[in-house]
């Protein structure tokens, strides 16, 4: 039987200086792949002996350790015991399939240490594709991985291991040794006064998605806060808007949870914004009367549901509000540099901090002050709301947004009425007519003809013209 070769662990050799260098082979860099080896330099040859010793020895404890746990393996069991928000659970999930498992899912967690995780998060911040080299090869464009990003995976990676040292599937957590990129400090980014007024005044065409962005201005909730805010959370009489809970958009559908920072706060509007909410309500009413419901305490104050049943989703939010803002070409498109806009007014405006985190429900930056002090001072939350009344720009009511040919049809038929050119009494063109002057359906043409017909402004009978009636130019002359 062949005798078999066993593998040099490590070797000592002179160097022409006449020290002695000592070298250990330690695996493979899981990175690169290739051979990692410990090396170090010692005067004389009985040093390095020694030197030759430990090094085997620190080599041979990563090796082998009190148990033969994987990097997937231990996430996978921290995974089972961490409570974590869904929505911040996806997004972990997310970054242990896409980056830490590719990268150390078969590693023993004992050998995963410092150098390799810095190494590995600086290959995040110069490209977040694993198989990228730095060469820009085929079209590849480098794009680095956020820092608050590459954060949340050290996280991961720290806290399985903190885990598995707990339940003795390790000696040492070497990740806690690793230094996790500096958080990069962030401006914030609220609209100007001009791209504030800009803002409103576009948004009003539709009043309820104008008063959504008022409302977020004003108060600075976050889109989730605002997605969940139903009428019982308004306080009418008082001035007063409660926010106690927040929408979650999840994979798995929509969750009502607690807020961010688990607090519920009280802001106080101005009385402005409280006959906006007032008017806004009467509309629902109305809505609701239609349909032959009652509008329900537990409705949404902003909802695509005919009776208000179910919320605006956040994403949905915040992605017609990047439409807007690039329309307007503001210079962020982001929903919470609304948020941005309502702290940094209210704090130019001579505010005290306190005053402003609790308007705004921060867990951070003003959560010590809050901490310090246990309640507001409502004259202080007072004055809050009526500067920010008072700074942030009244819209100028502004024309809907014609959104489909027959409204256009309708407006010009409805000029003809207003200037005389069609009288009281005068037969409009037929369908098929208005359809061919047009180059639209007939269907669309029909559309154009129950408008005006709805507006009171001529009479429609089935097998004849539309004819304009005697009332038709006084109610436009009134409305305008």
């Amino acid at each position: 039987m062949a005798s078999r070769t066993r593998r040099k662990r490590g070797s000592i050799s002179e160097l022409p200086s006449g020290s002695f260098r000592v070298t250990v082979s330690a695996g493979t860099d899981p990175l690169t792949g290739r051979a990692r080896q410990l090396r170090e330099t010692h005067a004389s040859y009985q040093e390095a002996e020694k030197a030759l010793t430990r090094l085997q020895g620190q080599v041979d404890d990563d090796r082998h350790p009190k148990s033969e746990i994987t990097v997937r393996r231990a996430i996978e069991q921290w995974l089972d015991v961490v409570e974590l928000e869904d929505t911040t659970r996806e997004r972990y999930d997310d970054l242990i399939r896409i980056y830490v498992l590719p990268t150390f899912g078969a590693l023993p967690a004992a050998r995963l240490d410092a150098e390799l995780l810095e190494r590995f998060y600086a290959r995040l911040h110069r490209c977040r594709v694993l198989s990228c080299n730095g060469k820009a090869r085929g079209g590849h464009v480098c794009r680095p991985l956020s820092t608050s990003t590459t954060r949340k995976v050290h996280y991961i990676i720290r806290g399985a291991l903190d885990r598995a040292v707990r339940w003795r599937h390790l000696g040492i957590n070497k990740a806690a040794m690793a230094e996790a990129p500096a958080p990069r400090r962030t401006e914030p980014d609220p609209p100007s006064a001009d791209e504030a007024a800009r803002l409103l005044n576009a948004a009003f065409s539709d009043p309820e998605w104008g008063l959504l962005l008022w409302l977020t201005m004003l108060t600075g909730p976050r889109r989730g806060e605002v997605s969940a805010l139903r009428w019982r959370h308004i306080d009418f009489d008082r001035g007063l808007l409660w926010v106690h809970q927040a929408n979650a958009q999840t994979k798995a559908g929509l969750k009502e949870k607690n807020t961010k920072t688990n607090q519920r706060r009280k802001v106080a509007l101005d009385e402005h914004t409280v006959e906006l909410l007032r008017a806004h309500r009467e509309l629902w009413r109305e809505r609701c009367e239609q349909l032959g419901v009652p509008l329900s305490l537990d409705a949404f104050v902003f909802s695509p549901a005919p009776d208000g049943t179910a919320p605006y989703l956040p994403r949905a939010i915040s992605q017609r509000y990047r439409r807007l803002a690039l329309r307007l070409k503001l210079r962020s498109t982001r929903l919470h540099s609304l948020r941005h806009y309502s702290a940094t007014e209210l704090v130019a405006a001579g505010v005290d901090i306190r005053t402003v985190a609790g308007r705004l429900g921060h867990g951070s930056g003003g959560a010590t002050t809050l901490k310090v002090y246990a309640a507001w001072v409502d004259e202080a939350d007072r004055r809050a709301a009526t500067t920010m009344a008072t700074v942030l720009p009244r819209p100028v009511p502004q024309p809907a947004l014609r959104r489909s040919p027959y409204e256009d049809i309708a407006e010009g038929l409805r000029t003809m009425i207003r200037t005389g050119e069609l009288k009281p009494g005068e037969e409009l063109p037929t369908v098929a007519e208005v359809a061919v002057a047009n180059t639209v359906a007939v269907g669309t043409a029909h559309r154009a003809l129950t408008a005006l017909k709805a507006e009171g402004l001529v009479a429609v009978s089935r097998g004849r013209r539309a004819v304009v009636l005697d009332s038709a130019s006084a109610r436009l002359t009134s409305s305008l």
